[in-house]
C-alpha cells in the first residue's frame, strides 16, 4: 500500500469508518458544521469573517488537474494581501471545484483559504516547481537530510489571523512520488509538508480532508493561538514520515474532532533538535487534545519528541481512541536533547489491537549531527495516564528512562489492558518511578507506589478554549462575478 496514494474509493471508505469509530468526534462535527445557506451565498463558521472574497478561477485558474495554478494561486493571494491590514477586513480565495494543481505558495494576514466540498488542490510532482527554503533554527538542519528543505504547499510566515477551511474540501499531495525518492535516497533536500506556518499568531485549521503529504501533514511552528478541529488525515499506513499534527514551539494550541490514518504519529508535539533546539529555547505548551482518533500500526497516537530540546509542558489530552496503533502514548528523548517533558495529563482513553499502551524512550539514537551536549540531559516528570481501556494489547507498557536521571512523578491509575496473549512480563520498566492504583495487569515494581486512586488533571481552561466561532457569510464567487 505505501506505493499506492488514497484514491477516492478508499476516501469515501475511510470517511464512512471515521463515523463509526468516533461517534464522539461526529456529534462534535455536527455541532461545527456550517449553518444552511441561503441560494447564492454560502456559510462558514471560522473565528474572524472577511469582507473581500475572490474565486481562484478569477485569477486564470484551470482545475482540470493537469494545468499548473502556482502562478494562479500566488497571484489570487497576493491581490487579496491589500486587505491583510487591521482596517482592511481581511480577503477570502475560494477554490471552487475542480481539481487544481500548484506548487507550493504562501498566505498573507487576516485570510482565509476556502475550498469547496468537491475542490482538491494537488501537489504538483514537478519538484522543480518547490523551491529549496533555509532549515528551522531549531533543528540545524533539514529533518531528512543536512541542509535545506523543500517549501511546503500551504506555507506563510510572520502571520496573523489565518484561517483554512471549507465544506470538507481536499488538499492531495500526491505524496508517492516523494515517498519513492525518499525510500531510493534520491533527494537532496528534507520533504516539504503540506501545511506549515511559522512565526504566526492566530490560525484556525477546520473542515478539510488531507491525503497523501511528502512527510507531515500539518505543522505549525514557533506560532501560539492555534485550532485544528474536524481535520481529516489520510496516508498509507506504512508511508513514511506521514505525522498528523506536529506542533512544534508552539503554545495554546488545540486539537479536536480529528480522525486520522498516518504512516507515523497521529499528533506528534515537538521543540527543536539538541543544541539547536536548547539554544533556540522555545518549548511546546498549554496544549489540549481531545476526541482524537487514530490509527498508526508502526507510530504513536500521540507523541511527545523525540525534538524537544526547547521543552514539552502542558499538554492535556482526553477522549481519545485508536486502533491498530503501536502505541497510545509515546515519549521519545535521549542524551543530548535537553530540556525537559513535564505535566502531561492524558485521561480517557480506548485502544484497541495495540504493540503498548504506553511507551517511553530514553535512548532514542537520532542526533542532527555529532555536536550535541553529552551533559544535557532531558528532566521527564509529572506524567499521569488514567480511565484507560485496552483490548488486543501485546504489551502493557514498555518504559526505559535514563539511568542516573530516572523519569519521574510517573502516576497510572483505572487502566486495564487485555493482553493478545498471556506475558510473563507484561511490563518492561527501567529508571522509572511512579504510582499506580486500580490497574491490570498489575505494574512493574517501580510504579507499585500507592496513592488515592486517581491522578491529577488541569481544572483551569486555557485560553485557547475560550476562542468561539461566528457564522460568516460570503456571496459565491461565480454569482457574483468574482473578487467584491
Amino acid at each position: 500500500m505505501a506505493s499506492r496514494m488514497l484514491n477516492a474509493s478508499t476516501l469515501h471508505l475511510l470517511r464512512s469508518l471515521c463515523l463509526l469509530l468516533a461517534a464522539s468526534a461526529t456529534v462534535a462535527a455536527r455541532r461545527h458544521s456550517p449553518p444552511a445557506s441561503r441560494p447564492g451565498h454560502s456559510m462558514y463558521l471560522a473565528p474572524s469573517c472577511r469582507a473581500h472574497t475572490a474565486s481562484l478561477a478569477d485569477f486564470g485558474g484551470v482545475g482540470d488537474g493537469t494545468t499548473s495554478n502556482t502562478a494562479a494561486f500566488r497571484s489570487a493571494v497576493d491581490h487579496l494581501s491589500q486587505y491583510s491590514g487591521k482596517s482592511g477586513g481581511g480577503g477570502m480565495l475560494y477554490v471552487p471545484a475542480g481539481k487544481w494543481l500548484t506548487g507550493p505558495f504562501n498566505l498573507t494576514s487576516h485570510f482565509t483559504l476556502f475550498l469547496h466540498s468537491d475542490a482538491v488542490i494537488l501537489g504538483s510532482q514537478n519538484i522543480t516547481e518547490w523551491p529549496i527554503i533555509d532549515p528551522l533554527p531549531s533543528y540545524g538542519r533539514g529533518r531528512d537530510k543536512i541542509g535545506g528543505r523543500y517549501a511546503s504547499l500551504i506555507g506563510g510566515s510572520n502571520l496573523t489571523d489565518v484561517v483554512i477551511t471549507g465544506s470538507n474540501g481536499t488538499i492531495d499531495g500526491q505524496g508517492a512520488i516523494w515517498w519513492s525518492k525518499f525510500h531510493k535516497n534520491q533527494l537532496k533536500y528534507t520533504r516539504g509538508y503540506l501545511i506549515e506556518l511559522m512565526h504566526s499568531d492566530t490560525i484556525f485549521i477546520s473542515n478539510i480532508t488531507l491525503l497523501n503529504s511528502p512527510a507531515w501533514n500539518i505543522h505549525p511552528v514557533y506560532s501560539s493561538n492555534i485550532v485544528v478541529q474536524g481535520i481529516t488525515i489520510l496516508a498509507p499506513t506504512h508511508s513514511p514520515n506521514t505525522d498528523g499534527i506536529n506542533p512544534d514551539s508552539c503554545s495554546q494550541v488545540r486539537i479536536e474532532d480529528c480522525y486520522i490514518v498516518s504512516g507515523d504519529d497521529c499528533v506528534a508535539i515537538k521543540s527543536g533538535w539538541d543544541e539547536y533546539g536548547i539554544a533556540y529555547g522555545m518549548p511546546s505548551q498549554h496544549i489540549v487534545i481531545r476526541r482524537l482518533t487514530c490509527v498508526s500500526p508502526t507510530s504513536a497516537v500521540i507523541a511527545l519528541g523525540s525534538e524537544m530540546s526547547g521543552g514539552i509542558q502542558d499538554v492535556r489530552a482526553e477522549d481519545i481512541t485508536a486502533i491498530n496503533s503501536e502505541s497510545g502514548v509515546r515519549i521519545k528523548t535521549a542524551v543530548g536533547r535537553g530540556a525537559y517533558v513535564r505535566d502531561v495529563f492524558v485521561r480517557g482513553m480506548s485502544l484497541n489491537t495495540m504493540k503498548w499502551m504506553f511507551r517511553m524512550t530514553g535512548n532514542y539514537k537520532d542526533h542532527p549531527d555529532g555536536k550535541y551536549d553529552p551533559n544535557a540531559i532531558p528532566v521527564v516528570e509529572n506524567i499521569s495516564y488514567q480511565d484507560v481501556v485496552a483490548t488486543g494489547v501485546n504489551i502493557a507498557a514498555r518504559l526505559e528512562g535514563i539511568q542516573g536521571a530516572p523519569f519521574k512523578g510517573i502516576c497510572i491509575a483505572n487502566v486495564t489492558a487485555a493482553l493478545a496473549k498471556s506475558r510473563k512480563y507484561p511490563w518492561t520498566c527501567t529508571d522509572v518511578e511512579g504510582v499506580s492504583a486500580n490497574v491490570s495487569p498489575a505494574p512493574c515494581e517501580p510504579l507499585r507506589g500507592t496513592h488515592n486512586g486517581a491522578c491529577p488533571f488541569p481544572t483551569d481552561t486555557l485560553p485557547i478554549d475560550k476562542v468561539t466561532v461566528q457564522q460568516c457569510a460570503y456571496d459565491v464567487p461565480g454569482n457574483t462575478g468574482g473578487s467584491n
